[in-house]
């Protein structure tokens, strides 16, 4: 897991060959004010989900782990808290990895929080289980999916 600001992206740019593409566009687009829905920069590769999603109770939010993608998290508007917990130590599963969707669920509870607020991002790998859109209220966010 990175947790960091879109201001120092360059710093994670190297970590993979898409980064920086996605930090690119993120910062060319305002995409506060774009259309809510799936945003292909390259095919199944990299794309964001552009969401405007409720937000949900610390106590009743799952872990979700990914197989083929790494998530990154950019907060738009409002305060979102992520929680956290080491794959190693996630063993309750509520619903079985789905290739379609690339997506499994588990009823664990986070060791960790980290509260994003707008213009910084999380970055979490497939050995990162995480719970998002945990707060109150809605929230604006981008979900980028980088493949693996």
């Amino acid at each position: 897991m990175i947790v960091s600001n879109l201001q120092n992206s360059s710093r994670v740019e190297v970590l993979h060959p898409l980064f920086k593409t996605l930090f690119d566009y993120v910062k060319s687009h305002d995409l506060l004010h774009a259309e809510l829905g799936r945003i292909d920069i390259d095919g199944d590769n990299l794309f964001i989900m552009n969401i405007n999603p409720e937000c949900v109770a610390q106590a009743k939010q799952v872990l979700e782990v990914h197989r083929a993608y790494i998530d990154v998290h950019i907060l738009l508007q409002g305060i979102e808290r992520i929680g956290w917990k080491a794959f190693e130590d996630v063993n309750q599963e509520v619903k079985p990895y789905e290739k379609e969707g690339d997506c499994a669920l588990y009823s664990d509870c986070s060791t960790t929080w980290v509260d994003l607020y707008p213009g910084q991002f999380m970055i979490v790998y497939p050995e990162d289980p995480h719970a998002p859109i945990i707060g109150q209220g809605k929230i604006r966010k981008l979900i980028a999916k980088v493949k693996i």
